[in-house]
């Protein structure tokens, strides 16, 4: 298996300091605003070796001058993770892993690789936890509402700040006969502690071996920009619950140790985390949870024999065998070894780059304002961090999103189709919507009374017509290969929206944009 390592700058001194020098022409005042950042912010320069990796692995952004914040979207891949895989595939001989040939013995000996890769990165003890690799965060999500045993003494309890991946497993528990509860978020997302602790204490399971009760909870939100408690995973495990965390947007910037959180099962995306492949997930699961499991459906790769016509079927002998239905993409799963590896030479740094760029977008984005009114342009609605970050190694305690609404010079909302319209005209990639996120949303738009109201079959133009501008948020989100200057180029772009003349001519091309679709569409 090829083997990747971060590229280091040259340098003659052991303790390279980063340069001032731009990558490609920027105008003259992001050099000044560079400098007033690296005052401001001196602990920047600890993660230097994030800026090699960003000078030689992400060549593709200072090409195209795009400016990509949308990281919790899915990660952007460094260059040589793919030009290593390429050569990888491009010389050797890779088969379907159902069958004992040469090319299939390889493939198998790669995933079991790749399985070990997943274990070690996240620190889960091998006797105790096994790898069940799926399409992505929500397959391996699914994979467990659908086959947990809920049962009319069970319930299902999630907090409301949870992706719709987390909120469909309502459907496998109502169809069980189990209720559904919602630990309600805060008007900043996430949930209180206390609240968390009475709801689980509540509805706790008659008895602890039932298995018959599930809590899930999300370590990241993807919207408000909270951390989740860990610790109430092993409090819920206390109370006889077994227990799911949604790891998909934990897992990209923050290192996360199974033998100290302990949940029953685990799901996470690895475009998320390092960019490629796309398509391929993983649940790190507890052996013993996984034996309580029961697929509703068998398939080729899950069974090892079948009676056809009949009934009789024996399942794979290995635990993860029996939920990776179908064939798994063998032929990606090397590269997510070389990506585990080369995340894992530069997670030290991540909390401590993104505490710095999320505190530096914060402080910016809240200090511009209308050119005619004064009025603020951003009202940041996400969780902000509570500290800064001074030391590799320190963990935050929020994300690096951040959710916005933008207004106009008379505090009225701007639609959110126009700033991504706006954003597209300077090539910056940001996200807007409920971004599948619809108790985290709701909380920040301060919705709930009217998501209360919602009724069979509504439509997202009802909700729009009923709230009266358009549904959910703008989303910049930053990670692995964010710098300085994809921050600084994001409030550059919010400076041209609080210029009145620039605005205008930018909403009469999105109105007229719009106009145009509109009558081609009828």
């Amino acid at each position: 298996m090829p083997r990747t390592r971060p590229r280091r700058p040259h340098s003659s001194s052991s303790n390279p300091r980063p340069s001032y020098r731009l990558a490609y022409n920027v105008p003259s005042d992001a050099t000044s605003a560079y400098i007033a950042f690296m005052q401001e912010y001196p602990e920047y320069q600890m993660t230097w070796l994030l800026d090699s990796l960003r000078e030689t692995d992400y060549t593709r952004l200072e090409a195209t001058h795009e400016v990509y914040a949308d990281y919790m979207g899915g990660a952007l891949y460094p260059e040589s993770l793919v030009k290593l895989h390429s050569e990888f595939l491009n010389t050797s001989v890779l088969g379907n892993t159902h069958s004992i040939n040469n090319s299939s013995a390889r493939s198998m000996r790669y995933a079991n690789e790749a399985r070990d890769a997943v274990l070690s990165f996240f620190h889960a003890p091998p006797e105790d936890y096994t790898v069940v690799f799926t399409s992505n965060a929500s397959g391996a999500l699914k994979l467990v509402g659908e086959s947990f045993a809920f049962t009319r003494d069970g319930s299902y309890i999630l907090c409301a700040d949870s992706h719709n991946s987390l909120n469909g497993i309502r459907q496998f528990a109502t169809r069980g006969g189990a209720k559904t509860i919602y630990i309600p978020t805060t008007s900043q997302g996430g949930l209180l502690l206390p609240e968390a602790r009475a709801i689980l204490l509540s509805n706790a399971p008659l008895s602890k071996d039932a298995g018959t009760s599930l809590f899930a909870l999300t370590g990241q939100s993807n919207l408000t920009n909270a951390k989740l408690p860990l610790s109430l995973l092993s409090h819920a495990s206390s109370l006889g619950y077994s227990t799911l965390l949604d790891a998909a947007a934990l897992a990209p910037t923050s290192a996360i140790s199974l033998a100290d959180a302990q949940p029953d099962a685990m799901a996470v995306s690895f475009y998320k985390m390092f960019g490629y492949p796309t398509g391929v997930g993983a649940l790190v699961v507890k052996k013993s949870f996984l034996e309580l499991l029961h697929r509703p459906w068998f398939a080729g790769g899950t069974v090892e024999i079948v009676q056809a016509p009949g009934n009789i079927v024996t399942r794979a002998r290995k635990l993860h065998e029996r939920f990776e239905e179908g064939t798994i993409n063998y032929l990606s799963l090397p590269a997510v070894v070389s990506g585990l590896r080369m995340l894992s030479a530069y997670m030290p740094f991540l909390p401590l780059r993104l505490s710095i760029l999320t505190h530096y977008a914060i402080e910016g984005l809240m200090n511009i304002r209308h050119s005619l009114s004064g009025l603020p342009v951003v009202m940041i609605l996400s969780r902000r961090p509570s500290h800064k970050l001074h030391f590799v190694g320190e963990q935050a305690d929020s994300g690096s999103t951040i959710s916005t609404i933008f207004v106009g010079p008379s505090g009225e909302r701007l639609p959110n189709s126009f700033i991504e319209y706006a954003a597209s005209c300077y090539n910056i990639s940001l996200r807007t919507g409920c971004i599948c996120n619809p108790g985290g949303a709701s909380a920040l738009l301060h919705l709930q009374s009217a998501m209360s109201n919602f009724y069979p079959g509504i439509t997202l133009r009802e909700v729009e017509d009923t709230i009266g501008n358009e549904l959910g948020v703008v989303r910049f989100s930053f990670g692995l290969g964010s710098n300085f200057w994809d921050v600084w180029s994001v409030l550059r772009f919010v400076e041209k929206l609080a210029n009145e003349r620039t605005r205008t001519i930018l909403y009469q091309r999105w109105s007229d944009a719009r106009y145009l679709v509109r009558n081609t569409d009828s």
